[in-house]
C-alpha cells in the first residue's frame, strides 16, 4: 500500500528564501523508495493561520494520508506548529509524540522541551517533527515502523491489531 504524503517545513527564514530547507530535504530523501510517496512539499512561515491553512489544504483538498511537519515545535515565541496542529486535528494521537520524546531523551535532555503533537484530521495523520535535520530524521525513524499499520487502521482496515 502506498501512502500519499506531504512534508511541510515551518520556517520564517526558509519561507523568505534566506535558509536552505535541509530538514524537508532529508525527510523526503529518507522516505524515497518507501511506501510513503511525497507528492507535496511546501515551506510556510511560523504563522499559526498559514500553518493551519497548509494542514487543511493537504488533508481536506488534496486528501493526503500523512502530513509531516518539520520545525516550530520548541519554546521560542515563534514556535507555533503544535498550536496550529491542535486547532485542526479532531483526535490526538499522543503515542507518536511520546515515543519521539522518549527516544530523543536518550540523546539530549533538550528533548523534553519539544511540544510536538500528533493527531488525526478526517482519515489523515499529522506528525510534528523537530526543525533540525538531525532531530527530524531521528524522530521520523522512531515512528516509521508504526506508520503503515496506523494509516491502514485509519483508512478502515478491519483486521485485528494483535494476534499470535
Amino acid at each position: 500500500m502506498v501512502f500519499n504524503t506531504s512534508v511541510i517545513t515551518v520556517s520564517d527564514k526558509g519561507h523568505r528564501g534566506e535558509r536552505e530547507d535541509r530538514s524537508g530535504e532529508v525527510i523526503r530523501e529518507r522516505l524515497h523508495g518507501s511506501p510513503f510517496h511525497v507528492i507535496d512539499h511546501r515551506i510556510v512561515p511560523d504563522e499559526t493561520d498559514q500553518i493551519e491553512r497548509a494542514l487543511i489544504d493537504t488533508i481536506d483538498n488534496m486528501g493526503l494520508d500523512l502530513i509531516l511537519t518539520t520545525g516550530g515545535t520548541g519554546l521560542s515565541p515563534r514556535d507555533v506548529t503544535p498550536d496550529a496542529t491542535l486547532e485542526v486535528i479532531e483526535k490526538d494521537v499522543p503515542g507518536f509524540a511520546e515515543a519521539m520524546r522518549a527516544e530523543s531523551m536518550r540523546k539530549t535532555p533538550h528533548a523534553m522541551i519539544s511540544r510536538a503533537v500528533c493527531g488525526i484530521r478526517k482519515s489523515s495523520l499529522i506528525i510534528n517533527l523537530p526543525g533540525s535535520p538531525k532531530g527530524a530524521i531521528e524522530c521520523l525513524e522512531v515512528v516509521l515502523p508504526a506508520l503503515p499499520h496506523a494509516l491502514s487502521k485509519l483508512k478502515g482496515d478491519p483486521s485485528d491489531c494483535g494476534g499470535l
